[in-house]
């Protein structure tokens, strides 16, 4: 079995020479396709634009008999390894694949796949073949996203405060390429050989929805409506989800409730409150009970059930709008 495990996941990516082929598979398709350019780069180093060496053959044209055999056993005019890259990987390339890695021929060929069951006709056919690397890309969280984050930092000479990269993971959720891309205009922002701490990555990824829904819900959670639905209509106007609203502040009274049963003690959360906001939040902690905060998780849950139930977005937005007043108009009383 050729199976993966995600410590090894970096080696195989830098060296896959004992590999007729590499399955990359999960629910994060950036990081399938940042995982699939690496291993084209490790192979043809500076050939990437090499025809002779790249071939990047339809999902069509892949899963003809023989198509991906004949393309891993020719040999390049150029010399060098070959790599067959499939973008779009479906159990209707199991057996081309099959045929393909016993076949003569040294060609690498590179599967992306999306989200394959375990009973997946290709994963199971390429988890049981010792010529096929298998790699399940999962969509990172938390301090595994925070690690990722530091590292795509210091690939580009900079380090990183772990406050600023808790931060920054718990802004930028789990889209890979939006996160690389991030931390790309970090790097540049704090310039060679620099240090991103709090406010650099305020200063640098603090605009936007995501970033006025934190302050929206800060707000709410003190008592402070007018701020919190002023806030709540820019979060709406920049496109925001009613649902991912809902959510969020259903995050955010968990928070407070973990906060508040842990006897005050903000350290125990991951990743911990942003610096800026922890004046705030450790007010709201002070003015609500833990039998407050489950009730009011209640209510906002169902208001995310209903939202659900809803056929226009502007009957969403009102139902989320309400839900966040009501956190707000919650916070006054806790605090009398």
């Amino acid at each position: 079995m050729a199976k993966i495990e995600p410590r090894r996941a970096a080696s195989v990516l830098g060296d896959p020479a004992g590999f007729r082929a590499v399955l990359l598979h999960g629910d994060d398709p950036g990081l399938v396709r940042e995982r699939a350019e690496a291993l084209v780069r490790t192979v043809l180093g500076g050939a990437m634009d090499d025809p002779f060496r790249l071939a990047e053959p339809t999902r069509e044209e892949a899963a003809k008999p023989g198509f991906l055999a004949g393309e891993a056993a020719a040999l390049a005019m150029t010399g060098g390894r070959r790599v067959v890259r499939l973008r779009d990987a479906t159990d209707a390339h199991a057996g081309p694949l099959k045929d393909a890695v016993v076949a003569p021929g040294d060609g690498l060929i590179v599967l992306e796949g999306g989200v394959l069951p375990a009973r997946s006709k290709l994963r199971t056919l390429a988890e049981a073949a010792p010529e096929v690397a298998v790699i399940a890309c999962y969509r990172e969280r938390g301090e595994e996203l925070a690690g990722t984050l530091g590292r795509m930092l210091r690939e580009q000479g900079v380090q990183a405060e772990p406050g600023a990269l808790s931060w920054l993971a718990g802004r930028l959720g789990d889209d890979r390429m939006l996160a690389r891309r991030e931390m790309e205009k970090l790097a540049l922002y704090v310039g060679p050989g620099g240090r991103v701490d709090e406010d650099a990555a305020l200063a640098c990824a603090g605009e936007g929805a995501a970033l006025d829904l934190e302050e929206a819900l800060m707000a709410a959670s003190v008592g402070d409506a007018a701020t919190a639905d002023r806030t709540l209509a820019l979060v709406f106007a920049e496109g925001a989800s009613p649902v991912a609203v809902l959510r969020a502040a259903l995050r955010h009274v968990q928070r407070l409730h973990e906060v508040v049963l842990a006897g005050g003690d903000a350290g125990v959360l991951r990743p911990p409150v942003f610096f800026r906001h922890k004046p705030v939040f450790d007010r709201a902690v002070r003015l609500w009970s833990a039998p407050q905060l489950e009730a009011v998780g209640a209510a906002l849950l169902e208001a995310e059930k209903r939202t659900k139930t809803t056929a226009f977005r502007e009957a969403d937005v009102t139902l989320a709008r309400a839900a966040v007043a009501m956190l707000a108009r919650q916070a006054r009383q806790a605090a009398r």
